[in-house]
């Protein structure tokens, strides 16, 4: 239950993007959950400059995964030009909106003692409440932002939280489905060129990735 309460104070919004690159990590995942989106990642604004999400650090190596700050024009996206998304808003009052880009900074200010809770995969799966300290999975570190800033969504652990129950949940508006590079509000000048040697590469025969 949604314990926030928006009728005396001033709101804003947040946003949760969802997201399915394709790669055969996010292929694997979907082969147990049968969700359209596998990853999930807490935006602080409408034009995706600022997302965050516990995540691959480098394209190549899921494996080395923990606090990133996502960038779509440049980071592990720009790998990946045919990914899908959902971008889903949530209004919050001032003061929650400020509590989350407090806790943010606190995660950015020691990310490097991060890591990907790859083993409480397995415990969403077995409906088992696994934490190991200091880490986390995307939709867990998407869910304990928001309940330690107020934002009680579900009577269960963080660590029991999937992408796809932020994509059920009355408290978010869709405002967005669809290709993520075709997403209205992008850069198209910075896109523009993050996809001309991607393209360019797939036309002379060479592999983007």
């Amino acid at each position: 239950m949604n314990k926030t309460n928006l009728n005396d104070e001033k709101t804003n919004s947040i946003y949760i993007l969802l997201t399915d690159t394709g790669t055969l990590f996010t292929r694997l995942i979907k082969g147990f959950t049968g969700a359209p989106y596998n990853h999930a990642s807490l935006v602080l604004d409408e034009k995706l400059e600022e997302i965050y999400s516990f995540g691959r650090k480098h394209v190549h190596n899921p494996l080395n995964a923990g606090f990133v700050k996502e960038d779509i024009y440049q980071g592990t996206y720009r790998h990946f030009p045919e990914t899908r998304c959902k971008l889903l808003r949530m209004s919050v009052t001032e003061q929650q909106r400020t509590s989350i880009i407090k806790v943010i900074c606190e995660f950015d200010k020691d990310k490097n003692k991060y890591r990907y809770n790859l083993i409480g995969l397995l415990g969403v799966l077995l409906e088992i409440d696994l934490q190991p300290a200091d880490s986390y999975f995307c939709s867990q570190f998407v869910a304990e932002t928001l309940r330690s800033c107020g934002i009680h969504l579900w009577n269960r652990p963080s660590t029991l939280v999937t992408p796809n129950d932020f994509l059920e949940h009355k408290s978010v508006q869709a405002v967005y489905e669809g290709p993520l590079y075709q997403y209205p509000k992008l850069d198209r000048q910075r896109l523009g060129r993050v996809l001309k040697p991607l393209y360019s590469a797939v036309l002379f025969g060479k592999s983007a990735v």
